[in-house]
């Protein structure tokens, strides 16, 4: 080892706060584990970081008011669905470009007696889509026509889904677990930073309609920190699912504003999307990886799939021993994600239009094909890489994660796809309506928003729901909560979610130390490996370079909100991910 490596792993042995979990499981934890970030100043700073710690709950999300109102549900008595169903209404309100009544998501929920679920409140496609709609005359994709406009949006799923959670699994009322949300709605939230920083992203656009700047705007200007942003027509929304239930949202007033709209915006949304709009219960995806159970999502969402695939393909090789951010490690983590992503891109899509060969792709054999073909010490042109069972064909989101003190947790992945959505809110309801319809192949063979090139797939259909990376999950350990895990980031969300895993289990991170390290992702196509700034030594660089990888710097990444269950101190680690100033972990 060099010396500035050497002073670097004194470094990071000086912090003691290590998982103790996955410290217990592993043989030795290497020293090198944070040796290769980059500058000294960036080991300095995740080396420092500690996750907040509470006994008994926690609540981790990426506005603090969101995670305050969690927490409060808790310490009422309620269970960590109540407050999971409470944060994702309050939301809604104090995290608009991403919380929502205008989306949908998924939510994986383990509870205390060992019984885990997954609820699929995706939204789905109108009755009227067809699977050329967002081509013109020629067969060419129109720009703009799956993210910009009233044909982008999908049949909104969040409040079938929080409602549904909550009637399963819940033990307080809708009008208990929605009255916070309606409060901070007609009262108004003073604004941070971290909140101005997301709103000055779509303030153009909020100006271009009326009833959109009359609330995102102060008088025609952007929000200062320091101001308040009341939000009454949303208030009125809320109080209405809060009194009515679901109904009201489905086959009353807020669907007919909702149709009206679209209807005088050339979409397609019609009373019948909205009635015949349904949630689904099932089986989450599950694996092993060393010693550990990954519970996640299974289609319509890739992510668990490809997180399994890909800790399916690595889990032979002795990352603990080559360290965090080193030439092998990042070497078979991006083939492995390579060839996951190829497979993500060719296979998976809507189960009630597409069967999903989850069985073959997470089999130890076909994780034994993949590692065959990966060389030691060359990339594997993306070109040469095809879905490997043969032929077939976010950043805008947000995650929270709820332990309570009984033991139940839950992950919660939701969206509206871009910020803020189509950036367009239907007459008087308050609320953003989502672009979800640009999560379907537009046109095989073209990339999406996010750069993923799909095939027939993921083509549009109508009533389908779109192939998703939400990847909200949960780690267990000999049957007992390990980790609670997940975040935004459209495509890297999927990487995000787990590399989370395994900065804890194979690199001895504690959990606020494996949400705030740089990050790698390579997804197929295009042909190339982002990283954030300080994830490569300009030595791994070169060296990588020479196998033939070509780096992208990207500085925008999701946020991880992430909760760990130590059980040498037996205390909860929440961590907000340093990317979202605005977020928070507490816990009581």
């Amino acid at each position: 080892m060099s010396k500035a490596n050497m002073l670097v792993a004194a470094v990071i042995a000086a912090s003691a706060f290590l998982a103790a979990d996955a410290q217990a499981e592993q043989t030795s934890i290497s020293k090198q584990a944070l040796d290769v970030t980059g500058p000294a100043t960036t080991l300095q700073t995740l080396a420092e970081a500690k996750p907040v710690t509470a006994p008994h709950a926690m609540v981790v999300t990426a506005q603090h008011l969101a995670t305050q109102v969690g927490v409060n549900i808790l310490k009422q008595g309620g269970n960590a669905v109540d407050a999971a169903v409470a944060v994702g209404y309050a939301l809604a309100v104090v995290h608009p470009c991403c919380g929502n009544i205008g989306g949908g998501g998924f939510m994986v929920i383990h509870l205390a007696s060992g019984k885990n679920l997954f609820l699929d409140f995706r939204e789905k496609a109108p009755l009227k889509a067809t699977p050329t709609m967002f081509q013109d005359a020629q067969g060419n994709v129109v720009p703009g026509l799956s993210t910009k406009s009233f044909l982008a949006v999908g049949v909104p799923g969040t409040v079938m889904g929080l409602n549904a959670a909550l009637k399963k699994y819940g033990t307080m009322t809708l009008q208990q677990v929605m009255a916070p949300a309606i409060a901070l709605a007609k009262d108004g939230y003073v604004l941070q930073q971290g909140d101005i920083k997301i709103l000055d992203t779509r303030n153009k656009d909020f100006a271009e309609h009326p009833n959109v700047a009359a609330i995102f705007l102060d008088h025609g200007q952007p929000y200062k920190v320091g101001d308040k942003l009341v939000q009454p027509q949303l208030a009125r929304t809320l109080e209405l699912i809060a009194k009515d239930g679901s109904k009201v949202f489905y086959k009353g007033p807020i669907a007919r504003a909702v149709v009206a709209a679209s209807e005088q915006n050339g979409g397609l949304l019609t009373m019948k999307d909205f009635a015949d709009y349904s949630v689904a219960w099932s089986k989450p995806v599950s694996c092993e990886y060393r010693g550990y159970e990954v519970i996640s999502s299974p289609p319509p969402s890739s992510g668990g799939t490809t997180v399994c695939e890909i800790l399916q393909i690595i889990k032979p090789y002795p990352f603990a021993k080559w360290g965090y951010g080193s030439v092998e490690a990042t070497h078979y983590l991006a083939e492995a994600e390579r060839f996951a992503f190829a497979d993500r891109n060719t296979y998976l899509g809507d189960p009630a239009f597409v069967k999903n060969p989850i069985a073959q792709l997470l089999s130890p054999q076909h994780a034994a094909w993949i590692r065959a073909r990966i060389k030691p010490d060359a990339a594997t042109p993306s070109s040469k890489v095809k879905g490997s069972l043969g032929g077939t064909e976010g950043q805008h989101t947000t995650h929270y994660s709820v332990v309570d003190a009984k033991g139940n947790a839950v992950s919660v992945t939701y969206t509206i796809n871009f910020l803020f959505g189509v950036g367009q809110i239907a007459g008087d309801t308050g609320f953003f309506l989502n672009d979800e319809m640009d999560d379907f192949t537009s046109k095989p063979g073209v990339p999406n928003a996010f750069g993923l090139v799909q095939g027939r797939i993921d083509e549009v259909r109508p009533g389908k729901r779109p192939l998703s990376s939400m990847t909200p999950t949960v780690v267990l350990r000999k049957g007992k909560l390990f980790m609670v895990t997940g975040s935004p980031g459209g495509s890297t969300i999927i990487s995000t979610t787990m590399e989370s895993i395994i900065n804890v289990v194979d690199f001895g991170m504690n959990m606020q130390q494996a949400v705030d390290a740089p990050r790698m992702h390579q997804q197929w196509l295009p042909d190339l490996v982002m990283v954030e700034p300080g994830y490569l030594t300009p030595a791994t660089q070169a060296a990588l370079e020479k196998m033939g990888y070509t780096f992208k710097m990207v500085h925008a990444w999701g946020a991880d909100e992430a909760i760990l269950r130590n059980s040498k101190t037996h205390l909860l680690e929440g961590a907000n991910d340093d990317r979202r100033t605005s977020g928070l972990a507490a816990g009581y």
